[in-house]
């Protein structure tokens, strides 16, 4: 792979990951403790157990990345959807921040050269570059439901974490683009 392309992805790569956590963050913050357990429906999962899952996922994928299987044996994935209220927000909290901090911490020592090695999950094999895709549209996916369900929350009391509704022309006119 062009290392110069390696390098543009992996600092895309890199930004679009901070971007789901804060979004994530930023619309729990918004949540009172007892939202985080709220669900739209049967099936349906809440803030909590997103955060959990999520957390879960990053852990398991991204500790030795490079050098084990994304799937590690300690995980219990199925539990991952059975967290509850015996679960506190600052327990949450503390399992997501270790989850990023591990994907952050190994993500960090990848190099363009890395990105055509193979890794595996589930001893499927699969690029470190498919495997970066892969993660990132799991987070978009899970943090896409997390704003979802904290806007049908909080209702008119959300506050938008993009451009608001009735704003794109003076977002766009901020920026100098011509409408």
């Amino acid at each position: 792979m062009d290392q110069d392309i390696g390098r543009l992805f992996l600092e895309d790569a890199a930004a679009r990951f901070r971007q789901w956590k804060e979004y994530a963050e930023k619309a729990v913050a918004q949540l009172g403790d007892e939202d985080l357990y709220w669900t739209p429906g049967p099936e349906s999962n809440s803030v909590a157990v997103l955060l959990w899952h999520t957390a879960g996922n990053l852990r398991s994928r991204w500790r030795d990345f490079l050098t084990s299987d994304g799937e590690k044996p300690d995980r219990d994935r199925d539990s991952e959807f059975e967290v509850g209220a015996e679960k506190s927000r600052a327990q949450i909290m503390d399992f997501w921040d270790d989850g990023w901090r591990i994907q952050q911490e190994e993500f960090a020592r990848l190099t363009p050269a890395d990105l055509s090695r193979t890794v595996t999950v589930r001893s499927r094999p699969e690029t470190v570059l498919s495997s970066i895709d892969r993660q990132m549209c799991h987070l978009a996916n899970h943090v896409g439901q997390i704003m979802y369900i904290a806007k049908a929350v909080r209702g008119p009391e959300w506050r938008t974490l993009s451009i608001a509704r009735g704003q794109s022309r003076q977002f766009n006119e901020s920026l100098g683009h011509k409408v």
